[in-house]
C-alpha cells in the first residue's frame, strides 16, 4: 500500500531554510560524530547519548529564532549536514509545518 503525500506551497514559493517553519530544527538530533558542536548545545539522553539541546518549546537551541538560521552551521551535527534543504525529508517536514 502506498500513501500519497501532498506538499503545500511555501509561503515565499522558494525552498530555503530562512523562509521555513524549520520543523527539522525541532526533531531530536543525536550527535553521532564529533563535529565540534559547542558544549552549551549538548544534552544527554536517559542512556547517556548526546543530543542537540532543545528549549522548552522543542526548538534546537542553536537556531537563531530571528533569522531561522543555524548559529553553529560550520559545526552542525552529521544528521543536520545530511538533512539537505529541498530533499524529500525536508519537504515532508515542511509540509507537516503547514498542515
Amino acid at each position: 500500500m502506498s500513501i500519497a503525500v501532498t506538499l503545500l506551497p511555501e509561503p515565499t514559493g522558494e525552498v530555503t531554510c530562512a523562509s521555513c517553519a524549520a520543523r527539522c530544527c525541532r526533531l531530536t538530533v543525536m550527535l553521532l560524530t564529533d563535529t565540534g558542536v559547542p558544549e552549551r548545545f549538548i544534552e544527554y539522553d536517559d542512556w547517556g547519548g548526546e543530543t542537540m539541546a532543545q528549549g522548552d518549546d522543542g526548538w534546537c537551541l542553536a537556531v537563531d529564532r530571528n533569522t531561522m538560521l543555524c548559529t553553529i552551521y560550520e559545526n552542525r551535527p552529521l544528521i543536520c549536514r545530511e538533512f539537505e534543504m529541498g530533499a524529500d525529508e525536508c519537504l515532508t517536514e515542511r509540509a507537516a509545518a503547514f498542515a
